[in-house]
């Protein structure tokens, strides 16, 4: 059959969601592509027909392996988008996820193929995310939230997963952008502020922000940890 831009569009969203949700509520599906609930049940019936999704009432969505193929595409197309926004075009990382919303609709493969060589055939997208490769391949990436690391760890910035453009100008100019490298001092119970010694400057951090940050460890400190994250992120 053919799988048209909308199908991978929604596929894409529904594979970004279901990173933090075991099942994607149909309402959080309508939120994240701003499309009314008739639009989404009538896509969702689709793509479920179509063996690309499985569908539990009342719970949510998730891809089937099939759906996960025809996805990549669209988040490759997107987070290059971003890339060639961010590193060409100089706008704002803060700004780039809307904005590729828009513009990686009127980008075709030969649009995408200059793209990614005037971007320097990137691998990760602005905020960390990996960029599937032209076959369709999501290069694995081995990273955890930084409020289940425990105090003392040494890390490196892997993802920043956050669209909430406020946050992200606050993280940029603290520094901590992905391949940042830190030493987790210290990190509070009970969800309290996490101290992160960085050059030039150390920097105190709530935990509310520290849910955005997901990071690799290099080396595994001590401390207690934090109480796992259990809120999925949005």
């Amino acid at each position: 059959m053919t799988v048209s831009p909308a199908m991978q569009r929604y596929a894409a969203e529904i594979y970004r969601l279901q990173q933090d949700y075991e099942q994607v509520p149909l309402s959080l599906l309508s939120e994240h592509v701003d499309a009314s609930a008739q639009a989404i049940s009538t896509m969702v019936k689709r793509l479920n027909k179509n063996g690309f999704l499985t569908h539990e009432p009342y719970k949510g969505v998730r891809l089937t392996s099939d759906g996960e193929k025809i996805a990549m595409p669209s988040l490759r197309r997107h987070r290059l988008t971003e890339v060639f926004l961010v590193k060409v075009m100089k706008y704002d990382w803060a700004s780039a996820h809307e904005l590729s919303d828009v513009f990686e609709r009127g980008v075709n493969d030969e649009l995408e193929d200059r793209m990614d060589e005037l971007a320097g055939h990137p691998t990760r997208c602005p905020h960390g995310e990996p960029i599937p490769s032209k076959t369709g391949i999501m290069p694995q990436v081995k990273d955890e939230p930084l409020v289940n690391v425990p105090s003392g760890s040494e890390c490196i910035v892997s993802r920043v997963r956050t669209h909430d453009s406020d946050k992200l100008r606050y993280i940029a100019e603290i520094g901590l952008v992905p391949g940042k490298p830190f030493h987790l001092l210290s990190c509070a119970p009970f969800k309290g502020p996490l101290r992160l010694e960085m050059k030039p400057h150390d920097h105190i951090i709530g935990y509310e922000l520290s849910q955005s940050l997901w990071v690799e460890v290099i080396k595994k400190g001590e401390g207690n940890k934090l109480p796992p994250l259990k809120t999925p992120l949005k």
